[in-house]
């Protein structure tokens, strides 16, 4: 089967957004590790908006964050409230902070247990990255016989180099490209806000695991781990690596679904190979997610910059 996948860099608008937003979360985690959060930024051509609910004892420049990571001066505008108090009181009693459906995924295609055209998107990603650390997006599409058909576009990247870029990158893994765009729209000098807006929670399958699986719950950035939209995918991922490893599998798929203010799950599933079969084994409530994967720390940025899936975090 024909299978395609995208990846964006950090310096993308909307991971830009992202990474504002677990930046504000980790900088609150480390004065306070049980900040309620729900941080939204979008940014463009010349200023950058942060809104929505923050809990927290700690005290957060969120100018100074916005434009450290930016990198540069920008306009900075901030409207955040309190949590609700009727979203806290289901939360407060260790329940779900919303409902939902999260999804994980692994399997045997590589070592970051992700799917193959997504792994490629994102190694070759980052490998521009490297020598051009700016605005810039991959494309790489799978075919049946092995080959792949390529697609880079980077902010102040040289066509000819980018090619070159691309072509030693397949020629050290032995895949052969069928066909190749680099910058493809011609000479690209103004990306990032300069050229488009941003918003948190806009790739949600560049942080997932591409578009061969489904997604499920929200995004990630921003929210602290009583959002199950975060903590339960980490959670599914966790459950799914593990059951892929246990099972000696080739592909493992888990669905969990919540309900606002209940600790347990209404659905645990995992489809191993094809077979359905109920998860046991697993205490799934959301202080037991956060306690295991150790979700009050502040690591959040990192998780922002390149997928939240296979970078080796503590749910793999």
């Amino acid at each position: 089967m024909v299978r395609t996948a995208e990846v964006v860099t950090p310096k993308h608008p909307d991971k830009i957004c992202d990474r504002i937003s677990d930046a504000i979360l980790d900088e609150c985690l480390k004065q306070d590790p049980n900040t309620r959060a729900a941080i939204e930024t979008m940014g463009g051509h010349g200023i950058i908006t942060v809104t929505g609910e923050l809990t927290t004892t700690a005290f957060v420049d969120i100018p100074e964050v916005v434009k450290r990571v930016y990198g540069k001066d920008i306009g900075v505008q901030t409207n955040i409230v309190r949590q609700s108090p009727e979203i806290a009181q289901g939360v407060d009693t260790g329940g779900a902070g919303d409902q939902g459906i999260m999804v994980g995924y692994a399997c045997n295609d590589n070592d970051e247990l992700v799917p193959q055209e997504y792994y490629l998107a994102r190694k070759l990603a980052r490998r521009i990255y490297a020598d051009y650390p700016f605005d810039g997006k991959t494309q790489v599409t799978l075919l049946e016989d092995g080959k792949v058909r390529v697609v880079a576009s980077f902010q102040h990247a040289d066509k000819k180099a980018l090619e070159n870029l691309c072509k030693d990158f397949f020629k050290s893994l032995n895949i052969e490209i069928e066909d190749l765009h680099c910058n493809p729209a011609g000479n690209w000098v103004v990306g990032g806000f300069d050229a488009d807006a941003g918003l948190t929670g806009r790739k949600l399958a560049v942080d997932n695991y591409g578009p061969r699986v489904p997604l499920g719950g929200g995004a990630f950035s921003g929210k602290d781990a009583t959002k199950v939209d975060r903590s339960a995918a980490y959670m599914a991922r966790y459950i799914a690596v593990g059951l892929l490893k246990e099972n000696n599998a080739k592909e493992v798929l888990v669905r969990l679904a919540y309900a606002i203010g209940y600790d347990q799950p209404l659905e645990a599933t995992a489809i191993i190979d094809g077979k359905v079969e109920n998860i046991d084994g697993y205490d799934i409530s959301p202080n037991e997610i956060i306690r295991l994967l150790d979700l009050k720390k502040p690591q959040f940025s990192k998780t922002a910059e390149w997928g939240h899936m296979g970078n080796n975090f503590k749910w793999l």
